[in-house]
């Protein structure tokens, strides 16, 4: 068996789950092993981290011509994925061109970054119900607030929690509504009184009430929120979003509801939700999305359901990465222009798709040069406005 067979199918074993330590072990060796040589694929020759790379695309483009199978291939495509990890040591991508057939192409990355553009981070500001605004990332720890009968506070951990001081609680405690919103670049935590967990990522919003009174929970949002909603049968958890409405009673969700996607996404991780578009129920009746769908809403209204929808694309971002699967490159410079507060300006058409992942810690000149290993795509910094071109 040749080197890299060895290695694929360990990386293969990696990805599944199934690698033993000793076979974790014996990948991070061999990946500390390489300085600016590696051990050879069928040739007396040492080569570079960029060879090795183009030895093993080929490999597969060769195994491909052989005439081996769809599912082969596409086990060789993600062995790749994982070996690019290993060699470029932040993420990987291949290609796909329109059609069935994907390629994989490299070549030397071309980028000019005039200026850094660092990631995002925990940003916010807090509107009060008078009116006020903190800014959440510069308050210092403790109580910032207290509204009636609740106390707002910045936890250690940058986290907003919003408490009872243990007094009595009167409806008009619910008169007071919140609003947090994150700017481009921003993201942030809160939890609500009711012990509902709620993250935001760039450029969103989420407006609350202090303290859940009556007989349901409502909460409006902007942009893309993660919900944990706290369970209480009796008092039903309500997210308005735009043209839509999701109702649950205590689940793990996602929602996408930014103003420049095409349509409002709701991803379920766990339980179960409703999902409704108010006004229009006697055109289009509410449907119900069990763990893993995912519902669609266009701006007209329809609602779409995903059978086994990409949970872990729907909430890489609150786990610090951006994933995609066969992404179109527009939604996800989308995804990007958020995160660093960039601007981005296309030159000419990018018809392109990428799989691959992405930590969301890494500088927005790291990001790109991943993308133009593929050789289809170029980017250019000029201040903080990035010119895509072919």
């Amino acid at each position: 068996m040749k080197l890299t067979e060895h290695f694929a199918q360990l990386i293969e074993k990696y990805e599944a789950g199934t690698a033993s330590p000793e076979e974790i072990s014996e990948l991070n060796e061999w990946y500390r092993s390489f300085d600016d040589t590696v051990a050879s694929i069928g040739s007396a020759e040492p080569l570079t981290k960029a060879e090795l790379g183009r030895a093993i695309k080929q490999r597969i483009s060769n195994s491909t011509r052989e005439g081996s199978t769809a599912l082969y291939r596409r086990g060789w495509f993600r062995a790749a994925a994982v070996v690019l990890v290993l060699l470029l040591g932040a993420a990987s991508f291949y290609y796909l061109q329109p059609g069935p057939d994907k390629q994989v192409v490299s070549k030397t990355p071309v980028i000019q970054t005039p200026v850094e553009v660092v990631p995002g981070g925990n940003k916010a500001l807090l509107t009060l119900a008078d009116g006020s605004t903190i800014i959440l990332d510069s308050a210092s720890n403790g109580l910032l607030s207290t509204q009636g009968n609740i106390e707002v506070k910045k936890m250690e951990n940058g986290l907003l929690a919003y408490k009872v001081n243990g007094k009595i609680l009167y409806e008009d405690d619910a008169a007071f509504y919140n609003t947090i919103t994150t700017p481009r670049g921003g993201q942030y935590k809160v939890t609500l009184s009711d012990g509902t967990n709620v993250w935001l990522n760039a450029a969103s919003s989420i407006r609350f009430p202090v303290y859940f009174t009556g007989n349901e929970r409502v909460v409006e949002v902007t942009g893309e929120t993660y919900f944990e909603v706290a369970k209480n049968i009796t008092k039903p958890f309500k997210v308005k979003a735009a043209n839509s409405e999701v109702e649950v009673l205590g689940t793990h969700f996602n929602i996408n509801a930014y103003d420049d996607e095409a349509s409002i996404r709701t991803t379920l991780l766990e339980g179960k939700v409703k999902v409704t578009v108010p006004g229009k129920t006697a055109t289009q009746p509410a449907r119900f999305l069990q763990a893993g769908q995912q519902s669609g809403i266009s701006k007209s209204g329809q609602i779409n359901i995903i059978n086994n929808a990409d949970t872990e694309e729907a909430v890489a971002w609150i786990r610090g990465r951006f994933q995609f699967e066969n992404t179109d490159l527009r939604s996800m410079l989308r995804q990007f222009a958020r995160w660093y507060d960039v601007e981005v300006e296309y030159r000419g058409p990018v018809d392109l798709y990428f799989t691959g992942q992405l930590t969301r810690n890494e500088e927005v000149r790291k990001v790109f040069k991943q993308l133009e290993l593929t050789g289809e795509v170029h980017f250019r910094m000029e201040g903080r406005k990035v010119i895509v071109t072919r």
